[in-house]
């Protein structure tokens, strides 16, 4: 009977679909599916692989990134989760990419003891953490990158423009430019490239990102 079979999952991950394969205790391959990356989805896996038998465990291919909601929804229905490394690039060339071989690979990999990871939490403070800075980090490259903009546009201005700037530091810098007034044609390079700077300077969004991202994680509890 199905229910006396212990089975092992396996699961490729996707943006939209992943493709989940079942085998027995011996390794041999019981059924492919594939499912959305849905609450729906999420819920019609464990569903199938119980169908033919008792769960042990389920490989999965990307925990830290497609596969991390599909890893939380079946820890959280207690299901043994396990982190399964890629295949090698040089194993993909010479087999080929194929999303049922892959979900097949990552049950048999946790079958034979080949994959044994155990996959982070993301869930509680650490996981609020993190989400925060990822904001605050693309806010800090984003002000490098607008603050690299204005330094090289300084370097090649016009001298009427470059002596006036030389020995700002650079927040000095940026606060004379956002409050410049800029005024000639625009067709005169020292007036376009005043233009330029000004709004640049007055791109301040980055900044206000990042006290963002700051107050957010001083409200979390330690």
């Amino acid at each position: 009977m199905a229910d006396e079979t212990a089975v092992v999952g396996g699961i490729d991950t996707h943006t939209d679909l992943h493709q989940a394969a079942v085998v027995d205790g011996i390794g041999r391959h019981l059924a492919t599916d594939r499912f959305e990356t849905t609450p729906q989805g999420y819920q019609r896996l464990p569903d199938r692989l119980r169908s033919h038998g008792e769960v042990l465990a389920v490989g999965i291919e990307g925990t830290g990134a497609y596969g991390a909601e599909i890893a939380r929804f079946l820890t959280a229905n207690e299901v043994t989760v396990v982190e399964v490394d890629r295949p090698d690039r040089k194993a993909r060339r010479d087999n080929g990419k194929s999303d049922p071989i892959d979900a097949h690979g990552a049950a048999t990999a946790v079958l034979s003891g080949r994959a044994g990871g155990t996959p982070k939490a993301r869930n509680g403070i650490v996981e609020a953490i993190r989400a925060l800075r990822v904001v605050r980090k693309s806010a800090i490259k984003a002000r490098t990158q607008t603050v690299n903009q204005i330094r090289t546009l300084v370097v090649t201005a016009p001298s009427v423009v470059r002596d006036k700037s030389r020995r700002l530091s650079t927040r000095q810098l940026v606060d004379t430019l956002a409050r410049s007034r800029p005024s000639g044609e625009p067709d005169d390079p020292a007036c376009a490239v005043k233009i330029a700077l000004r709004r640049l300077a007055r791109h301040q969004a980055p900044d206000e990102e990042i006290k963002e991202a700051d107050k957010g994680s001083s409200t979390l509890p330690s």
